[in-house]
């Protein structure tokens, strides 16, 4: 297992366990998917604002963004799983391509 699946597995942990005094995940899940979402949003922009103005930050901020992504993933019930089978079916497809086939 590695350290992204061992995230994840503690985040559903958390949200199952629910005590949102005693952890941070399960204090989001508390707090509804429009949290979450706030949430990853704000994370998404920090890590565009290390990009351009403070690189050596860049990782700290992926971080805490790849954190949120997977706490509003388990929210809405997928997993990193889904993600790399969507990756999968993805590989080998440009991005133009893949893009163009999407429902409008």
């Amino acid at each position: 297992m590695d350290m992204l699946d061992r995230l994840e597995a503690t985040i559903r942990a958390r949200r199952d366990e629910g005590d949102a005094a005693a952890s941070y995940a399960a204090s989001l899940f508390a707090r509804g998917r429009p949290k979450i979402a706030q949430k990853l949003g704000e994370e998404a922009v920090e890590t565009v604002i290390a990009a351009m103005a403070q690189p050596d930050k860049i990782v700290s901020e992926a971080a805490d963004l790849m954190f949120h992504l997977i706490v509003l993933l388990t929210d809405a019930g997928h997993s990193l799983d889904d993600v790399r089978a969507e990756l999968a079916r993805r590989e080998g497809v440009s991005g133009h391509d893949e893009k163009a086939t999407r429902p409008r």
